[in-house]
């Protein structure tokens, strides 16, 4: 009986004292000092930078070392990203509109909260190549992003029509196949995202495929398995049906008119939502524009720097000018924005 009682101690406080531990390097000449963890939690936003995602920020040193630890994770896999990017906080909003941004660097990777995780630097300190994981399966996205590079090169081989539908039958079973061989439904998620995007020239395969092959149906059940109440499952439940529901809809006689009507709410949704977006968008613009226009170009050039605060030696060394030069401009700016400091002159060109 005390042998029992010890065993169970002994798991409750190994439970409790799991923690996640990922570490690694960037390359501090080339990207900001900033290092970003994200949960995934849709998997149509798998790839892309999103503020809604973040959970934990720290700063590397000066060698590029960085370190996430604590225990808050799920105690089950899920789909965590780690990116760096070269946009200071203010720019960020701008940049990452829809989970774009061109100056980043990423890394999906699956874990949980006791797992330890490694980003050693690559071949010639090239950032988020390489994954050391206590998680086999932590390395999955980055053997999928592998073999979809082999597929890139397949591609580039002869740029003609007919090599081109060649690959894409080759490739859309090749990837499948590959995603069902790491058995990691949440890998599968990844390649399905790919494979399922409308704006994908694999689409019309996967719409070909999905009204006889049962692997769909397969993945959901390894999904429910696997993880049964997570958002994943869900997502991908409601997708199916939703693709399903309209492959069924384009080979019918009729269409419901209930079904045309709703569609047209959400289309009309849609447009007037991104000309409220494009409006308000517009309207900041012309306002930011108009308040440049007071400025001469060389003030405009120093207001340019002074919202990325930048000090004036570093402005003055930039823009080759003496620092009594810019402290001159940074004056005549001030006046002609009736602002007394930088912050009010950042106040009216970043929200």
């Amino acid at each position: 009986m005390r042998l029992k009682t010890l065993y169970v101690f002994l798991i409750i406080t190994s439970v409790c004292k799991a923690q996640y531990s990922f570490s690694g390097y960037t390359n501090p000449e080339e990207w900001d000092r900033s290092v970003y963890l994200s949960i995934v939690e849709d998997y149509r936003k798998m790839s892309g930078v999103y503020s809604e995602q973040i959970i934990a920020k720290t700063s590397a040193d000066s060698n590029g070392f960085f370190e996430f630890k604590g225990n808050m994770l799920d105690t089950e896999n899920r789909i965590y990203r780690i990116h760096v990017d070269k946009c200071s906080d203010m720019q960020q909003g701008i940049n990452h509109f829809n989970g774009h941004c061109s100056d980043s660097e990423e890394l999906l990777f699956i874990a949980k909260n006791s797992d330890t995780l490694k980003l050693p630097f690559s071949f010639g300190n090239q950032v988020f190549c390489r994954v050391e994981s206590n998680n086999p399966k932590a390395n999955a996205f980055v053997k999928i992003d592998s073999l979809k590079n082999d597929m890139r090169f397949a591609y580039s081989e002869f740029r003609s029509e007919a090599n081109r539908k060649l690959n894409n039958k080759k490739w859309f079973k090749t990837l499948q196949y590959f995603g069902e061989a790491l058995n990691e439904p949440l890998a599968e998620l990844y390649i399905y995202k790919y494979l399922s995007d409308r704006s994908s020239d694999l689409h019309s395969y996967y719409v070909e495929d999905l009204k006889e092959n049962d692997y769909y149906d397969n993945l959901k059940t390894r999904l429910e398995t696997s993880y049964p109440n997570s958002t994943y499952t869900n997502q991908y439940s409601n997708e199916l049906e939703a693709d399903r529901y309209m492959l069924s809809s384009s080979h019918g006689n009729t269409t419901s008119n209930l079904s045309i009507f709703l569609y047209a709410i959400l289309g009309f949704s849609m447009m007037l939502n991104l000309f409220f977006l494009y409006r308000f968008w517009k309207r900041n613009q012309c306002k930011i524009d108009d308040l440049k226009a007071k400025l001469s170009k060389q003030e405009q050039v120093v207001l340019e720097h002074l919202l990325l605060d930048k000090t004036n030696k570093d402005i003055a060394e930039s823009l080759f000018l003496s620092v009594s030069t810019v402290k001159t401009h940074t004056n005549n700016i001030y006046k002609k924005l009736n602002v007394q400091s930088r912050d009010d002159a950042k106040s009216l060109f970043i929200k």
